[in-house]
């Protein structure tokens, strides 16, 4: 079965600058120690209590941490100091700081409809 869909290492009409952003694009711009990714993976997996949402937590929580230039180890101490319904909403928050802000993801936003607007509307 034919489709358009061929692999990028493959193609010939892309300069090699093309294609090695395009191989490298889920690649972090960054590295950390062992020790922290541990630290966090355990922590996250402690809260969770399933190894595979950890790790993609705590990669999510160490990417963001990166990005705004803190330490993942910083950020882990501000959530060992939380209660079990402070991390929720504070992990939410965190992980929208990289995002935009007509995207934020967890955060419901419910506008203020006029109530001759509102009248006009069917159910």
């Amino acid at each position: 079965m034919a489709n358009n869909l061929t692999d990028i290492s493959k193609r010939t009409d892309l300069d090699s600058s093309a294609r090695d952003f395009f191989n490298n694009f889920f690649q972090p711009g960054f590295t950390i120690s062992s020790a922290v990714d541990e630290a966090v993976v355990a922590y996250f997996e402690r809260i969770t209590e399933n190894t595979a949402s950890a790790r993609l937590l705590a990669s999510s929580v160490v990417y963001t941490s990166m990005a705004q230039r803190v330490s993942p180890l910083e950020i882990l101490d501000r959530f060992k100091t939380m209660s079990q319904e402070e991390i929720t909403g504070y992990t939410a928050m965190f992980l929208n700081l990289n995002r935009v802000g007509t995207s934020f993801l967890g955060v419901t936003n419910r506008p203020k409809t006029g109530k001759y607007v509102q009248r006009s509307i069917l159910p």
